[in-house]
């Protein structure tokens, strides 16, 4: 990872050869920033005159700006002192970004001859392309960025500089992955396909022996063929080794009358080539339709001599054993049709192929019509792919631009290695990418708005984003003003507080978005201990200027809700020390014993992003002689830190649902709705349901669907794709092996493959779109340890089986990981029967293996589970042993390694159902 820099201090020195030899791959942004503005200067598109600084004299800045050009072309650098001030506007008509700067020089002592300084105190990400900085936006009165002082940037929100290199590592900075665009080789031909209808950047034009234009069979006015060179030459041995042969004409390799069928002259961009007079139009057609498409359109007995001649003249292989699998096969009409059919299947992977093929050509620097010159190195490329892929490149190459006639095109503002990446990108939908240059990539991507490699960024930013990056997220994201982003990165921080202010970064905070982030109902701690620990922190990062803001930031913290035993910690902390702070001490002391005695009225509110919402359930009358169901869903609106451990969760009712009441029921949530499928209205015989409702949070709207086919309760529900998934599952004559699918675009449910034997009081999950199903009982009730996996098409296949068998227990995907918790076990005495199982346990699908974790503090027996913010949630349930009911909610955590009591359930609690759903605003406060 490229990681920010620290500002540095009066009288840090730092050896800037040694960094530049350490750092290779590192941009040098000021070299880049100072070639960008002598280019805009020579160009007349620039003026230094900012309304901030008094304006020099027009020779002393070009003696200036010589020697900088000079210092940053020598081998090596002058020993320099540099303040570098930069603040960014944006050019909305012409994409270009104009950066101010100032910087002045002075010799050093011969002494020193070998080492300089750099003082710089500007964001990191005030890139060529940046809009208004965040140091902008909050200093918008101040006069001067150079006589401020040197720890300023204390309460500046320019964003988070600091770093170490203990931090770097534990990311894993250097560890890259590819990411990959979907449909990325389809997408971009349809783009070609676009521009070959409108004649952009077509090069070659298609012509008859004798030199008479092709006329087009529709007879549409389009009097010839125009296309794109690489694209055909993909395909085509005929224009592949034409190019070869222009490019050695070109190069002087060659002679130009070794260039067959080429009437032009080889410096000019467009060609032409003549084919032989025996092609048909028809057949021409289609061989140059497959090189766009990937498919061969409307062939039929007819047409197959037609096509494979014109494929033979062009020497397209790929067409030719298409025709020839076609003459081969006698096949009926309906057949036929099947054929064609498969061949549109296949044709994502002709253009796969094609894709491959032109990329080759760029390696091979084969057709290549324009050099991309850059910091470093030249870049061959194709205008048409780069067109293609970024409207940067678009504009220029056809909106009459001088760099559209030019073969060369200079870009002296971007490093050769971050241009080779996009470029890559471009001709394979692949970017290979690491936080070591992440941000550089997207500011780049951003600048020459290139939407494959732009989209691979914002993807690789919000997925691998972890504790030790989101705040670097985050100041990207407010420098470029991707409000998205930014809100993804701060809610990221804000609910991983407790791991992001163990991190250096979280030191170097601006007090401003600091204050922002406590005072904030989003933030998720454990304790108020966390909060006082990343003051404390932050303060004594530089005390000298931070303590001043102790008062306010204690202010965020509620010393009431601490345990004698947490204060105790608070106490012995060496801030205090400071003379300074002795009265806030007092007052901090005084917080604390003044609520200590009844702080039930106090707690810290956080809101969760999503909801946990609760549905159905039935519960045992205290005195154990009735039960009764429900039909209500209530939501857990917030949660509550108390005094210490102690925490709950803030319910409230969402509503009903339609008739009749259900327990042992399952739902789930697909595209924001959930589904009510299954389940008991009471405990006869012929309770059991198979109605199913579908329920809008944005429309309080209820929806009856199609019935199942079975009646099921007990059983389990998942949703893979756009399918939803009843397993098994209890029925009026016993268990069931049957599976049914639902597909909401058709409202009908069919069955799948079976289950290999029948299941009930089971559990199934998705993990990596794979269903796993474990535990539950057999028929004659026995009680199973078995893990299997199962596909819709192929069935069950076997896995291994948890320590102890497993019934009416809870499952949850959380980590890559299967956390299994609650339910039955058999009693070792009798193995026919059950007991109350405390012990959990995980399965790891990449080791195919179990590892027990902490058991649970009470009995769980069909209760609702969830995973909400990388915590599993187990809601409420029974106790086996005497059938008395569970109200509390518990909840683990991975990273603790703990159970935790959330507080009781807000109203029946047994055989409930549980998920996460997102609510409309309205209902939350």
């Amino acid at each position: 990872m490229e990681v920010a820099q620290p500002y540095l201090q009066d009288g840090l020195e730092e050896d800037w050869k040694r960094e530049i030899k350490e750092k290779k791959r590192r941009r040098n942004w000021k070299e880049r920033l100072i070639c960008l503005i002598l280019r805009m200067r020579r160009s007349g598109r620039y003026s230094e005159d900012d309304g901030r600084e008094e304006e020099e004299d027009e020779d002393d800045n070009d003696n200036e700006d010589k020697k900088q050009e000079d210092e940053l072309k020598g081998d090596g650098m002058k020993e320099l002192e540099i303040d570098l001030q930069v603040e960014t506007k944006v050019d909305r008509d012409e994409n270009v970004i104009i950066k101010q700067w100032k910087e002045r020089h002075e010799e050093k002592d011969k002494t020193d001859a070998k080492r300089k300084h750099l003082k710089q105190k500007t964001d990191r990400y005030n890139t060529p392309g940046s809009p208004k900085s965040q140091e902008e936006e909050l200093n918008d009165g101040r006069e001067n960025l150079l006589h401020q002082q040197e720890d300023s940037t204390d309460d500046e929100d320019i964003g988070v500089r600091c770093s170490t290199e203990d931090d770097a590592e534990s990311v894993g900075e250097n560890v890259v992955k590819v990411y990959t665009k979907d449909n990325y080789p389809t997408n971009i031909f349809q783009t070609l396909t676009e521009f070959r209808d409108s004649c952009f950047l077509t090069d070659l034009t298609l012509s008859t022996e004798d030199g008479d234009p092709i006329l087009s069979a529709q007879g549409h006015g389009r009097t010839t063929f125009c296309v794109h060179s690489p694209v055909l030459a993909a395909i085509s041995s005929l224009v592949r080794d034409t190019l070869k042969q222009r490019d050695k004409a070109k190069s002087g390799e060659g002679d130009r009358r070794e260039v067959a069928g080429d009437e032009t002259d080889p410096e000019i961009q467009s060609w032409s080539l003549s084919l032989g007079p025996d092609l048909s139009l028809a057949g021409l057609q289609a061989v140059l339709e497959f090189a766009y498409s990937g498919d061969v359109v409307g062939l039929n007995g007819g047409m197959v001599a037609q096509v494979r001649a014109a494929a033979h003249a062009l020497g397209v292989p790929r067409v030719l054993e298409f025709c020839d699998r076609e003459s081969q096969q006698k096949i009926s009409s309906k057949n036929r049709n099947n054929q064609v059919e498969g061949m549109k299947n296949h044709a994502a992977d002709q253009m796969e192929s094609s894709l491959r093929a032109i990329n080759e050509l760029r390696l091979g620097k084969v057709g290549c019509d324009v050099l991309l010159e850059a910091v470093g190195a030249s870049v061959p490329a194709h205008r048409i792919i780069l067109a293609a892929s970024s409207d940067y490149f678009l504009g220029m190459f056809t909106h009459g631009m001088k760099e559209s006639r030019q073969s060369t095109v200079v870009l002296p503002f971007l490093l050769a290695s971050e241009l080779e990446a996009l470029i890559g990108c471009s001709y394979s939908g692949d970017l290979p990418l690491s936080w070591e240059g992440v941000f550089e990539i997207t500011g780049l991507s951003l600048q020459l708005q290139y939407q494959p490699a732009l989209s691979l960024c914002l993807n690789f930013l919000q997925n691998e984003i972890n504790p030790n990056t989101c705040l670097d997220v985050a100041s990207f994201a407010k420098a470029y003003d991707m409000e998205q982003l930014l809100k993804l990165a701060d809610d990221f921080a804000l609910r991983q507080f407790q791991w992001v202010s163990r991190t250096t970064k979280f030191r170097c905070l601006p007090a401003k978005k600091l204050l922002k982030y406590l005072n904030s109902h989003s933030l998720c701690i454990s304790s108020e201990l966390v909060v006082f620990k990343a003051v404390v922190a932050w303060i004594q990062y530089k005390p000298k200027k931070r303590s001043k803001l102790a008062k306010q930031l204690m202010r965020t913290i509620h010393f009431p809700l601490m345990t004698f035993k947490e204060f105790e910690e608070v106490q012995a902390t060496n801030i205090w020390a400071e003379h300074k702070l002795v009265a806030l001490y007092e007052k901090v002391l005084e917080d604390f014993c003044s609520n200590a005695t009844a702080p039930l009225s106090q707690c810290r509110v956080y809101f969760p992003k999503d909801t946990l919402v609760l549905v159905g359930g039935d519960q045992i009358s205290e005195d154990f002689s009735s039960r009764r169901t429900s039909r209500e869903l209530w939501f857990g609106n917030s949660l509550r830190n108390h005094t210490g451990i102690v925490k709950s969760v803030e319910w409230r009712r969402l509503g009903e649902m339609p008739e009749p009441s259900r327990f042992s029921h399952e739902i789930a949530v697909l595209n924001g709705q959930l589904y009510i499928i299954g389940g008991r209205k009471y405990y006869g015989r012929d309770d059991i349901l198979n109605s199913a409702y579908r329920y809008d949070p944005l429309g309080s709207g209820w929806e009856r669907l199609s019935d199942m086919r079975e009646q099921r309760c007990c059983f389990s529900v998942v949703v893979l794709g756009e399918m939803l998934y009843a397993i098994g599952g209890d029925s009026n004559p016993g268990c069931l092996e049957s599976v049914e699918c639902y597909c909401p675009a058709n409202n009908s449910w069919s069955f799948s493959c079976p289950l290999d034997m029948a299941l009930t009081g089971h559990s199934a999950k998705v993990l990596d779109k794979q269903i796993f199903i474990c535990g539950g009982f057999g028929r004659g009730y026995q009680c199973w340890a078995s893990m299997s996996l199962y596909h819709p098409e192929r069935g069950s296949s076997g896995l291994s089986d948890m320590s102890r068998p497993r019934a009416h227990h809870c499952m949850e995907a959380l980590g890559g990981h299967l956390y299994v918790a609650g339910g039955v076990t058999t009693d070792d005495g009798d193995i026919m029967a059950t007991i109350n199982q405390l012990a959990c346990e995980a399965y790891n699908p990449a080791a195919n293996c179990w590892t027990a974790f902490e058991a649970l503090p009470v009995p769980h027996v069909g209760a609702g589970s969830t995973v909400m913010e990388g915590r599993f949630y187990v809601l409420g349930g029974s106790s086996h042993k005497d059938d008395s009911d569970t109200r509390m909610v518990h909840r683990y955590d991975p990273a603790l390694q703990h159970w935790e009591n959330m507080g009781v359930m807000p109203g029946l609690n047994t055989d409930i159902r549980a998920a996460i759903l997102c609510l409309p605003p309205q209902l939350r406060s």
